[in-house]
């Protein structure tokens, strides 16, 4: 999982005097019977990476290219720096949008194809000249201002059609799975260029991605989309570490969920019997949850303590079991550890040490899993 994006000094959606630069109002998308986008209310604040998170057919696309104007709402209405755009063609919004093909002109050099949007406004030429010089320096592609598309690599094509997408100087720059197309490696790269140019300028940035660890690297929040609605908006550490759902649980990350009964309900912790794990939780924060109602308890893998000794005294956050399956990642290793109830944990621990300069854990051992209160999350839905 990558590192979240540091949390930013200036945090508007905590301020409830501060004005949103983007706002969506009841904003819902019909195509025939099906609703992609449903009731969707959202406020983003001016500088923000606003990242759309979702899987497949949850509307996060839909809900950009309203933005864009791509597709009109059927309900609901959209403002930009306080101007109401909802009826507002996309040729007349201060929005740029940046798609997943790039869409260059093939037939067109990396400099006219930066330039193609300023000489349809009839921007002079001398203007022209130096934005895309300007910009072309931004993205770090001004050696490659004469080659054609073909003759650049993914990562370059990604940058040229940034640049063309910015130098417009758009209030708001949409972003439609925007790095889908280049490796891992490559990939990884280019989001900390994204922040780097995104700072630099201001430019407010929206970015639709699938990509978890994209969304917690750019975003400074997320929106995690399903069926249409946002299931949960909060920072990337917000997210992770204190998830609203077992939807938002399980999709962020790996995480080990079991269902339980609430059996001690205090301001400070609670305690859940689970006979899925075969003992009980003890959670280090209340819930909203009457007596014994059934809730569900989220351990990440990281939050794990693997050993072959009894952790010390007894009671809760604590459960024997046997490695059923070893993974070697290189940065760690990914254990699946069979309690005796048959269900399985994941466990995942950083590899600090070389391989075999110490002994480690193997397919078939008994060990012992354990984990401090702080750890586990109850949720109720």
């Amino acid at each position: 999982m990558a590192s979240p994006r540091p949390e930013q000094k200036n945090e508007p959606w905590k301020d409830p005097g501060a004005q949103p630069y983007v706002r969506l109002e009841k904003l819902t998308k019909r195509f025939g019977d099906f609703v992609a986008v449903d009731d969707v209310t959202l406020n983003i604040y001016r500088g923000e990476i606003f990242c759309l998170l979702g899987g497949s057919g949850s509307g996060k696309t839909t809900l950009l290219r309203m933005m864009a104007g791509f597709e009109r709402p059927s309900e609901g209405r959209i403002w930009i720096d306080g101007a109401d755009v909802t009826a507002t063609p996309p040729y007349e919004r201060p929005v740029n949008m940046m798609f997943q093909s790039y869409a260059l002109f093939p037939h067109m050099s990396v400099q006219k194809n930066v330039a193609f949007g300023l000489r349809q406004d009839k921007v002079a030429a001398g203007e022209i000249d130096q934005r895309v010089t300007d910009i072309l320096k931004l993205v770090r592609m001004e050696q490659f201002a004469k080659r054609m598309p073909h003759q650049l690599s993914g990562g370059q094509r990604q940058r040229v059609a940034l640049a063309r997408a910015l130098v417009k100087r758009p209030k708001l720059l949409l972003l439609d799975e925007p790095l889908a197309a280049l490796d891992r490696k490559l990939r990884e790269h280019t989001q900390f260029e994204l922040l780097n140019i995104q700072e630099k300028l201001g430019v407010t940035f929206v970015v639709v991605t699938h990509d978890q660890e994209e969304a917690m690297t750019l975003a400074t929040r997320i929106g995690v989309m399903n069926h249409g609605g946002i299931a949960q908006i909060g920072t990337a550490s917000d997210i992770y570490e204190y998830p609203g759902s077992r939807f938002v649980a399980d999709f962020i990350g790996s995480v080990n969920m079991f269902e339980g009964r609430l059996v001690e309900d205090e301001p400070d912790y609670v305690r859940v019997a689970s006979d899925e794990l075969g003992g009980t939780f003890h959670v280090g924060h209340g819930v909203s949850a009457a007596p014994d109602a059934t809730v569900w308890v989220a351990l990440r893998p990281e939050k794990i303590v693997l050993s072959r000794e009894r952790p010390d005294g007894d009671g809760d956050n604590r459960v024997e079991g046997v490695v059923a399956e070893v993974a070697y990642r290189g940065d760690q290793s990914i254990y699946l550890v069979k309690l005796a109830t048959g269900r399985q944990m994941r466990v995942t621990q950083p590899n600090t040490l070389r391989t075999g300069t110490g002994e480690r854990i193997r397919w078939d051992d008994r060990v012992w899993l354990s984990w401090d209160s702080s750890s586990p999350v109850v949720v109720t839905q």
